[in-house]
């Protein structure tokens, strides 16, 4: 059985124009909604994520996102699986055929589950990690008088001209293989595109430091072929090829400015971002490098600075000491 609830959105026009009829928006809920509706935590899913990922990561008893004090809200990513995507959508919108989703569509779901679901009008803190992080700043420029706080954790606020260079990498690798057949593979999936788009990303996600110190044998792989293959090969080879696709694509064009509030200037939209955040960048992330949110925070009037002290790259948050960092950072936030 699914862990997780459906808000259904009936259809829905999309910010490129398209329709999804019966469009669905996967959630999961943990602790208890409080009397005055003011003790709401959003905690969006991110690229390759299920929902059943994000607690590990962020949520727990005695950790700054309790489930013992807040309502926390999980809701799922179009295109991976569990809200509307290529895998789940019927004809004509199916696999290949999926339309554009933007971070835009996908807030704009989450607060209609939030407004009509739950009646909720304000939202304590939005936190997450990588898409899920730019979800954050997607929430607080999209509705800045309902965010009160914002923790964006290696991300940003808009994809940079070189992050989308690894992007385009990792989907030429993968739409390439002749398997994918346009994204109508069948049973047969592009696996020999998925394994060079798996090894491609090992390089970027984790820090070169990571490697020269061969940290992959803390995670029980003997060699660094051990790792490529039974870590990062089998992670990808799990995922659905179309899925994987329509969320780099909704990562490439990445921009909460990209919203008629703001006509594509995204100064205007961080400066309008009311919301008191901690933006956390990795200190080795290659994808979202601390330069990137530096620049930033400088335009933000509530934005605060702090660098995650990790070498895991990207996969910082993964790691129990950078957790009490991002933690640490979450508890500073909501006792403000």
């Amino acid at each position: 059985m699914a862990s997780y609830d459906i808000f259904e959105l009936g259809n829905v026009t999309l910010q490129k124009g398209t329709t999804i009829p019966n469009a669905k928006l996967a959630y999961k809920t943990m602790g208890t909604l409080n009397e005055n509706k003011d003790n709401v935590i959003v905690c969006p899913t991110w690229f390759t994520g299920y929902i059943d990922d994000v607690p590990p990561i962020f949520i727990g008893q005695g950790r700054a996102i309790d489930p013992d004090k807040h309502f926390i809200v999980i809701p799922a990513l179009f295109g991976m699986g569990e809200s509307s995507s290529p895998s789940n959508t019927p004809a004509p919108h199916e696999f290949s055929r999926f339309p554009h989703v933007t971070y835009f569509d996908n807030v704009s779901f989450q607060h209609r589950l939030l407004t009509e679901k739950f009646g909720i009008t304000q939202i304590e803190l939005v936190a997450s990690w990588s898409m899920g992080g730019t979800q954050s700043f997607q929430w607080a420029a999209q509705y800045p008088d309902m965010v009160k706080a914002i923790a964006p954790v290696a991300c940003s606020a808009k994809t940079s001209v070189y992050n989308e260079l690894f992007l385009k990498s990792i989907l030429t690798a993968m739409v390439s293989d002749p398997a994918f057949k346009n994204g109508y593979y069948g049973e047969v999936p592009p696996l020999d595109g998925m394994k060079v788009m798996a090894h491609i990303y090992a390089g970027w996600g984790m820090s070169e430091e990571f490697y020269r110190r061969e940290v992959f044998h803390a995670f029980g792989h003997a060699t660094l072929d051990d790792f490529l293959v039974d870590f990062w090969e089998a992670y990808f080879g799990a995922r659905d090829a179309n899925n994987l696709v329509a969320q780099i694509w909704t990562w490439i064009n990445g921009d909460i400015s990209a919203q008629p509030l703001y006509n594509g200037d995204i100064t205007v939209a961080l400066g309008a971002i009311s919301a008191k955040a901690i933006v956390l960048p990795s200190a080795t992330d290659q994808y979202f490098p601390p330069v990137d949110s530096e620049a930033e925070v400088a335009v933000m009037p509530n934005a605060e600075l702090r660098v995650i002290p990790s070498i895991l790259g990207h996969f910082a948050p993964f790691n129990p000491d950078d957790q009490k960092f991002i933690d640490d950072a979450i508890n500073a936030l909501l006792d403000s």
